[in-house]
């Protein structure tokens, strides 16, 4: 079963590749590109800075004075930058620590390469706490097999370059999809910068590279090993048992329900079980999600998300700029005026429902929902939905635990930033950002599997759905 590895790759590919189309750049990219002066520098940090404190929905989480101290300690570090790379990674380093999967610095044609050097191409994922090389081009394959574990960068052991150097670029909201995001992307650099690497083979050899980013041939159109399928929206599977298995790898294209929907009375006629695959949705609309789970559910409504924003009038912080906690006892206008001048006044607290008719058609078989790090966003949302399906059993890790609505915030000379204003919980108060909804049967990737070419996870839903009657 080849699931694991083709899905590692294309989550590497959403994860990591900044694009090969960045090499050919616009003159208006160039312009952007000029070296920033002292000044840009500080109004982009300030803009971000002001735009966090009113838009940032979990802005409690590091409150006004830490974000503030903050403020003041990135000014003479942003500033004494001496070129707009160094500028970009140390706002990036500021916006990390916020650690919200919805909040990013983004960059406008940041040139940089992350899989192709001048002797190879290959893909590298976490597994097992390690670095390990998931996908290599052929001409290397033997010579660096699958498994192989990358152990130092630079001299550096693995575990302590990724501390000093990745980890604290990269904002999220759960420790497990950092280290990811990390890991895929710690040998990313600009054409011609290089890297001392050491390896271990899974056969206890050391290999030494020296390795230039370069995009060149033979290596730009060596195929990978092992062979990637071609990437679908929805994909459908037959296992023995008349068991389905059916991908949603994603939830930005409404099509995909349209997808869903055609391959329906076919699975309504023979699906006597099923495996719905989340594990590479990285989200889109909640409401594609929701329209499909209307087809996998006995139920006439679905409770989803709670959800909340921040609110600020600024009479109401003026009046509440004085007040004490006793001020508010009792008295609905002054609790918002207390709240609103310290930023912490929510709107909203709706809980997203769909309803259903009864005539809908549906199927309701043992379901096994499949789930990882990579299983974010409006994907989160159609767990939520599901929360409660008695017929419906999670197997795999933790979700990335990351939704909301993000703001895009215009930082100008090609820089921006998506500040995340929406607040989720299940609809009882529980939490699952910042911790990943979890699954039921924890079932963890191995580079054992990885090397055999097996789909751990997948093999345990489908033993998991043998059991089932």
């Amino acid at each position: 079963m080849q699931i694991t590895l083709r899905t590692m790759r294309r989550a590497c590919l959403t994860l990591a590749l900044c694009g090969l189309a960045l090499t050919a750049r616009s003159q208006q990219a160039d312009e952007q590109d000029k070296a920033l002066t002292p000044d840009e520098k500080t109004y982009i940090l300030s803009k971000f800075w002001s735009e966090v404190k009113y838009n940032f929905v979990y802005f409690n989480q590091i409150g006004e004075a830490r974000w503030d101290s903050l403020y003041r300690a990135y000014l003479p570090k942003v500033q004494q930058t001496p070129d707009n790379r160094a500028f970009y990674n140390e706002m990036r380093r500021f916006c990390a620590l916020l650690k919200d999967g919805h909040t990013n610095i983004m960059w406008n044609n940041y040139p940089c390469i992350t899989t192709f050097f001048d002797q190879l191409q290959w893909y590298i994922s976490d597994i097992e706490g390690k670095a390990i090389v998931t996908s290599i081009n052929e001409l290397n394959r033997k010579r660096i097999p699958i498994g192989t574990e990358i152990v130092k960068v630079n001299g550096l052991p693995t575990q302590t370059y990724l501390e000093q150097h990745v980890l604290p670029l990269f904002s999220s909201s759960t420790d497990y999809a950092r280290r990811d995001m990390a890991v895929s992307r710690m040998l990313q650099g600009l054409r011609g910068e290089s890297y001392d690497v050491e390896l271990l083979t899974p056969d206890k050899k050391t290999l030494k590279l020296h390795l230039t980013h370069k995009i060149q041939e033979p290596v730009y159109s060596d195929p990978l090993y092992p062979k990637e399928d071609e990437w679908k929206r929805l994909e459908l599977k037959w296992y023995p048992g008349n068991v389905a298995y059916v991908a949603l790898n994603t939830f930005s294209n409404p099509a995909i329900v349209d997808d869903f929907v055609k391959i329906f009375p076919t699975l309504q006629q023979r699906a006597k079980k099923l495996i719905i695959d989340l594990r590479y949705n990285g989200g889109g609309s909640t409401e594609c999600g929701a329209s499909i789970l209307k087809y996998l559910t006995p139920d006439t409504l679905l409770t989803g998300s709670k959800w909340c924003t921040r609110d600020y009038a600024a009479s109401y912080a003026a009046w509440g700029e004085y007040m004490t906690p006793e001020d508010t006892v009792g008295d609905s206008w002054s609790q918002r005026c207390y709240l609103t001048a310290r930023g912490e006044y929510y709107v909203g607290h709706d809980i997203y429902t769909v309803s259903i008719p009864p005539s809908h058609p549906r199927l309701v078989v043992p379901t096994v929902v499949l789930i990882d790090h990579n299983t974010a966003s409006a994907a989160e949302d159609f767990l939520i939905l599901a929360d409660g399906q008695k017929h419906f059993t999670k197997i795999g890790r933790p979700s990335n635990g990351s939704t909301g609505q993000p703001i895009v915030i215009d930082l100008g000379h090609g820089f921006s930033a998506r500040i995340c204003t929406k607040k989720d919980t299940y609809a009882d108060g529980r939490l699952f950002v910042g911790c990943g909804v979890q699954p039921d049967i924890v079932v963890e990737p191995t580079v054992k599997d990885l090397i055999k070419g097996r789909d751990g996870q997948l093999e345990a839903a489908l033993k998991f759905l043998k059991k089932q009657k």
